[in-house]
């Protein structure tokens, strides 16, 4: 009598297939492939995008429907001619402002960086002062500087005078706004450009001096290029708020933008649409600054960067002929399949 094994064993021929490890096979439950993936989905991220649009939706649907606006009247003294002239005149404030100042603020700012404690003391002095005073009232002041020096004149220090001129007759109201405004944006314009040399590495000043180049072509052409790129976008950021303060001088009866707006509001009313006007100049302004400062950036960044990214005016360039692309090829013709076996 013979006896069978308590456990057999069952091998498969070879070239079969095992149930459950063909290439059609489910995967085993625990084999990663089993697992299913799915997306994160941000839930958060779509209700606070859904709220914020509503919330601008509304505000586009309030501006469209309201009255109040009054969108006649903002069309009538958006281009007029009294605003354009105001314009004008708060351009000349900002640009007056802005060469004179960082002119002087340069100059203070090597003032602070000189060995000289004399130099040093003054042009820390200076920017101590004209940092701590609001622009208004150094406005105010020097609108009324005939009342502390009737006359400006030359001559020897504490001795005679050879020559002077009656102050309102040298320092008008446009002269004293732009004296004003220049001597308080120089204070701040020393700092930013004294903050972008010490950003310099000095390493590069002592191989110049090495290399015996002139102090002050090592400034000019090796502190000042390298400076920039730390200078630049704290002094564009300033110019922009140059030009919206250009709206102080207002209480010296200067026509600029904002005391033009304030004059005809007073005369006809029309306040919000009026404040609508100013708003979208001072929009403008600072929209043709800011693409100025991105350009200017990109200058001087190429010595940092060798393939600087692509202008907004470059992406669409690149996505229009993208779009060309891939219309020319959908207007291609699709050549027939050969059958097999035609060698023709």
């Amino acid at each position: 009598m013979s006896t069978l094994p308590s456990s057999t064993t069952a091998t498969a021929p070879p070239g079969a297939v095992t149930p459950g490890t063909g290439p059609g096979a489910p995967p085993a439950p625990g084999d990663p492939a089993s697992l299913k993936v799915v997306p994160a989905r941000h839930y958060a991220r779509w209700v606070a995008a859904v709220a914020v649009i509503v919330l601008v939706a509304q505000f586009a649907h309030g501006l469209a429907t309201n009255p109040v606006w009054e969108w006649g009247v903002f069309s009538d003294y958006v281009l007029s001619e009294t605003i354009v002239q105001a314009v004008w005149v708060t351009l000349q404030l900002t640009a007056y402002a802005t060469v004179l100042g960082f002119l002087l603020g340069t100059v203070l700012a090597f003032m602070r960086l000189s060995r000289s404690p004399v130099l040093q003391t003054v042009a820390w002095t200076y920017i101590w002062i004209f940092r701590s005073i609001p622009m208004i009232v150094q406005l105010v002041f020097w609108f009324n500087l005939s009342a502390l020096y009737e006359r400006l004149g030359f001559g020897i220090p504490f001795g005679p005078v050879f020559w002077s001129v009656d102050s309102n007759s040298i320092i008008g109201t446009m002269g004293a706004a732009i004296i004003g405004l220049t001597l308080h944006q120089a204070a701040y314009a020393a700092e930013i450009v004294r903050g972008g040399v010490i950003a310099v590495d000095h390493g590069q000043l002592e191989a110049a001096a090495a290399l015996g180049i002139p102090r002050l072509r090592q400034i000019r052409r090796i502190v000042l290029p390298q400076a920039m790129r730390a200078i630049l976008p704290t002094a564009g950021n300033e110019i922009i708020g140059l030009l919206k303060g250009t709206s102080v001088v207002y209480v010296m009866s200067i026509g600029e933008l904002f005391y033009q707006v304030q004059v005809i509001y007073g005369r006809n009313g029309r306040v919000i649409p009026l404040l609508l006007v100013a708003t979208a100049w001072y929009v403008l302004l600072t929209s043709l600054l800011s693409v100025a400062q991105y350009y200017v950036e990109r200058r001087y960044a190429r010595g940092a960067n060798r393939t600087p990214p692509p202008t907004p005016l470059q992406r669409a360039r690149r996505f229009v002929r993208t779009l060309r692309a891939a219309a020319a090829q959908r207007n291609q013709p699709v050549m027939p399949l050969k059958p097999l076996g035609d060698s023709r």
